[in-house]
């Protein structure tokens, strides 16, 4: 009668040997080499440890009504006119602070409950004799992220054009762009740049310069920018006509570079150092199994029973 296969099993073969015996110094010494190596290779591969990572969210930005403005009307005389949100700013000015019309909407265009462009309108009156070759601007912002860290900061966009050719209109259309010099914290409560970007309660004139705000604030770690603003200056202005300054600035979605915390680190370290020892078990789970199936190290083979033949060797 034919035989056909109708079940199998692998045969288990335990080799025994003394605590203090070469086999037992042998499998110390595979283990070792199996295992601490992959951790040295991960690490000297560079970025075994995530010291930084990156995500990306829409920031919840929102314009503080907050302007400060200087129109320049003359290269040489120096002559100009300015004007803020700041009363005291204003009462410096004098015979050169000049009050605009200022039109201001924030828009969130995907409904998502996150604001996503400012739409900033300014018509400063003008005599016929004066005549604008320059703007500086400033506008202030509420600038927020949730996701991975809280961090909340005042921030501003800072716009200046210049031209030779008087100007009847200025347009600049930009981005709000989140700029660090530093990864942001994983965790908890980040507001140490919750402060004004203008002090306006200031008393002294210096507090208000152009060059001293920038200054100050561009030391910060985390400072937003106007980033490409492609200022269009327009000439023909009729005698009576207002300068224009509009402003399309969007608040774009950023990549934030932010510190990873301790299980996210561990989490990285772990999938290099797994996928790295993956190998190595391989590579010397064949040399185990060449050293003790050819006795190179002396031990005693036994061969392990089901239940079934450990039942009847019971019996016997």
């Amino acid at each position: 009668m034919a035989l056909y296969d109708v079940y199998s099993h692998p045969a288990e073969i335990i080799y025994r040997s003394g605590l203090c015996s070469k086999a037992a110094l042998f499998l110390l010494l595979v283990s070792g080499l199996t295992y601490i190596p992959p951790l040295f290779v991960a690490f000297r591969s560079h970025g075994f440890w995530l010291k930084h990572s990156s995500y990306v969210e829409q920031p919840t930005v929102q314009y503080r009504h907050e302007v400060l403005l200087v129109v320049l009307l003359s290269s040489t005389s120096g002559e100009y006119l300015a004007w803020s949100t700041f009363p005291t700013f204003n009462q410096f000015q004098g015979d050169n602070l000049r009050l605009p019309v200022v039109l201001a909407r924030e828009e969130d265009r995907n409904h998502d409950g996150k604001m996503d462009v400012l739409y900033f309108n300014l018509e400063l009156p003008l005599k016929p004799t004066e005549h604008v070759l320059g703007v500086q601007l400033i506008l202030t912002f509420n600038y927020q992220l949730t996701r991975m860290s809280r961090f909340v900061m005042q921030s501003m966009a800072f716009l200046q054009s210049f031209s030779p050719i008087p100007g009847s209109q200025l347009s600049v259309n930009g981005d709000l762009k989140l700029q660090q010099r530093q990864p942001l914290k994983s965790h908890g409560l980040d507001n140490k740049y919750n402060v004004s970007v203008i002090n306006g309660t200031s008393i002294f004139a210096s507090d208000y310069r152009f060059k001293k705000i920038a200054a100050a604030y561009y030391e910060r770690n985390v400072t937003t920018i106007l980033a490409d603003p492609s200022p269009i200056w327009m000439v023909g202005r009729a005698a009576e006509a207002p300068f224009i300054l509009n402003a399309v600035i969007r608040y774009p979605v950023e990549v934030i570079s932010y510190m990873p915390g301790f299980w996210e680190t561990i989490k990285f370290a772990w999938i290099q150092y797994i996928s790295i020892l993956l190998v190595f078990l391989w590579i010397f789970g064949k040399i185990k199994m060449f050293v003790f199936q050819n006795q190179m190290v002396t031990t005693v083979p036994v061969t392990s029973m089901t239940p079934v033949e450990n039942y009847k060797e019971h019996l016997s």
